[in-house]
C-alpha cells in the first residue's frame, strides 16, 4: 500500500471535500480523487460518498479513518527508525506565515545540503494550531510564538528572535504622541485569537487606549499593506523579513511595549529525534548568523 494513498483519503475524510484536501496536501484535486480511488480497488470498498458539494467517509471509510491515523505513522517512523539515530524518514514541520516567508526557506534550504536524507511536509498555521498539533504528535516540529504558558516535559523550545512591539503608521503622518496617535486614528487590529494579537490587546487594555478600530486581521503582511495604503495605524510585532514591498509607513518602537518571542518548538520522544534535532540545530545556526548581520547594520 502507498501510504500517499492512505493519507490523501484521511485527508479527506477530515475536511469533507477533495479540493480543500488538495490544498493541504499541495497537488492537485485530480491526483486525490486517483489517490482514493486506487485505495478502494486495494481495499476492495468504498470508502467515500458525496453529499452534495461535500465527500463524507462510508462505513467502511470510517473504520480506515479510525485505524489509518496510527498505520500511518508507523510508516512514517519506519525510516527513521530504520536508520539507527541517523537523520531520516519524513520531518513534518509546522509554522506560522511570517516564518514561513522569513526563516523556513532557508532552514530547509541549508539542512537539506547538509542531511539530503530527510523528506519534508510542511503545515502552515497559527501558533495556537500549531503548537497542538506538535502536542499531539502531528507534528514533529514548528515555528511558533513562544507560549505564554510553561510546556510540558515531553516538548522542547528554543527562543530564535525578539520581536518588539512597533507602531505602524501611514508615512506623512505626524507623531508627536504615540498614544494619542493610536486612540485618535483609525486603528487595524492584529486577531485576538492569535497569540501576538494577544499582546496587543494587553498593551491596549494596560494603558487604558480606546481605539477606533475598523478591521481586525490575522495577516501581519495585509495589516501593513492597509496601513501604507493610509487606513489607519496598527500595533504589530516587529516580524522578520521580508515585509511586503512598497509600504508606505513609518515604524515606531514602543519602549515598554511586550516583546513577541519566535522559536522552534519540538516533540522531544518522537522515532525522528534525530531528524528534527538536525532541524533545530539548523535554525540555531541560521538564527545566530542574522542576529549577528543585523548588529552590523
Amino acid at each position: 500500500m502507498d501510504i500517499r494513498f492512505l493519507e490523501s483519503f484521511l485527508t479527506v475524510a477530515d475536511c469533507g471535500s477533495i479540493a480543500e484536501a488538495a490544498r493541504r496536501l499541495n497537488v492537485t484535486p485530480a491526483a486525490v480523487a486517483q489517490r482514493i480511488r486506487a485505495l478502494e480497488v486495494e481495499l476492495g470498498q468504498t470508502l467515500v460518498a458525496r453529499v452534495g458539494r461535500t465527500v463524507r467517509p462510508t462505513a467502511a471509510g470510517m473504520a480506515v479513518q479510525r485505524h489509518g491515523p496510527n498505520l500511518v505513522k508507523a510508516a512514517r517512523d519506519l525510516r527513521a527508525i530504520a536508520a539507527d539515530d541517523l537523520p531520516a524518514g519524513q520531518l513534518r514541520i509546522g509554522a506560522t506565515a511570517t516564518a514561513l516567508t522569513g526563516q523556513i526557506p532557508e532552514i530547509i534550504a541549508a539542512l537539506s545540503v547538509r542531511v539530503p536524507q530527510i523528506e519534508y511536509f510542511l503545515m502552515p498555521g497559527s501558533s495556537v494550531d500549531l503548537y497542538h498539533a506538535v502536542l499531539a504528535g502531528d507534528l514533529d516540529t514548528a515555528l511558533i510564538m513562544q507560549p505564554h504558558f510553561p510546556l510540558p516535559k515531553s516538548l522542547g523550545w528554543i527562543t530564535l528572535r525578539h520581536e518588539p512591539l512597533v507602531l505602524l503608521a501611514p508615512e506623512g503622518l505626524s507623531i508627536r504622541d504615540v498614544h494619542a496617535t493610536i486612540r485618535e486614528q483609525p486603528f487595524i487590529r492584529y486577531d485576538r485569537n492569535q497569540w501576538g494579537g494577544q499582546i496587543i490587546d494587553r498593551y491596549l487594555r494596560l494603558h487604558r487606549l480606546t481605539v477606533r478600530e475598523w478591521a481586525e486581521l490575522d495577516a501581519l503582511d495585509a495589516i501593513a499593506a492597509f496601513v501604507g495604503r493610509g487606513l489607519g495605524v496598527a500595533l504589530v510585532p516587529d516580524w522578520a523579513p521580508p515585509w511586503p514591498e512598497g509600504l508606505r509607513l513609518q515604524k515606531i518602537r514602543l519602549k515598554d511595549g511586550e516583546i513577541r518571542r519566535m522559536g522552534v518548538l519540538w516533540d522531544l520522544l518522537g522515532a525522528r529525534i534525530a531528524a528534527i534535532r538536525a532541524f533545530v540545530e539548523t535554525c540555531q545556526s541560521l538564527a545566530a548568523n542574522q542576529a549577528a548581520s543585523e548588529e552590523h547594520r
